[in-house]
């Protein structure tokens, strides 16, 4: 036994060296560094087969209806719409909101449906499906409002088909073509793009409801001051 020991303190010592009177232990080889993994020539085509495959995921998604509505940017219609006035937007808003039933800032398939019949131009659950498919940019299912107002855009610039819903919702909205000046609502929309040429022509438009609002305010004004006259009278 104590052979054994006295064999396990001579190995021990076997390690050290004696340098200047003391005992340092002997330098270890440096650690062989280990080879690292060379990008893959294929990684590149990788990403964009996972990216494909993501989309077309998603897709399946939307048609089976388990899809989350992806958050979009905040939509500057007039900025994104510059060919549409002011008062054109306003009231393709007001449409919007009239069919929007849910109050959700959508309009999805049962209320497109609703809107198709109130117009005089029912559609087939496919043909509805189709309508939201064309303008759907998002893949949601509904329409949003920059959706809706793509409708009006292809509408103007001839993207959509003659017989097609999204064509019939444009003929038969409910805003007043006669007041524009023109007949017929493709002719209206082109020549809405045509007299918003002129890069003034949004200013002008901002002036205009300034000077509405302006004289409302005078009228208003107007009105409270002839109450307070006859108040005065009869108060005496």
């Amino acid at each position: 036994m104590a052979s054994e020991k006295l064999a396990s303190k001579l190995q021990r010592r076997l390690h050290w060296e004696e340098v200047d009177g003391g005992l340092q232990p002997a330098p270890r080889a440096a650690p062989v560094p280990e080879p690292q993994p060379q990008p893959s020539a294929w990684a590149p085509t990788a990403r964009a087969d996972a990216e494909l495959s993501a989309q077309l995921n998603r897709r399946l998604d939307i048609n089976e209806g388990a899809a989350r509505p992806r958050r979009c940017k905040v939509f500057h219609p007039y900025s994104e719409f510059p060919e549409f006035s002011r008062r054109l937007i306003k009231d393709l808003e007001s449409m919007f909101k009239l069919y929007d039933a849910g109050r959700d800032g959508f309009i999805d398939l049962m209320e497109l449906k609703l809107m198709m019949e109130k117009l005089g131009a029912p559609q087939t659950h496919l043909g509805l499906k189709t309508m939201i498919k064309e303008v759907d940019e998002d893949f949601d299912g509904k329409l949003s409002f920059r959706e809706f107002l793509l409708i009006f855009h292809k509408a103007a610039v001839g993207e959509l088909q003659e017989d097609s819903g999204l064509m019939a919702l444009a003929k038969l909205s409910e805003i007043d073509v006669a007041l524009e000046g023109v007949k017929g609502a493709k002719d209206f929309f082109e020549a809405k793009v045509q007299a918003l040429n002129s890069a003034s022509k949004f200013e002008a438009e901002i002036k205009a409801e300034q000077d509405e609002r302006k004289q409302a305010e005078e009228k208003r004004r107007l009105r409270q001051a002839a109450f307070r006259e006859l108040k005065a009278a009869f108060s005496t």
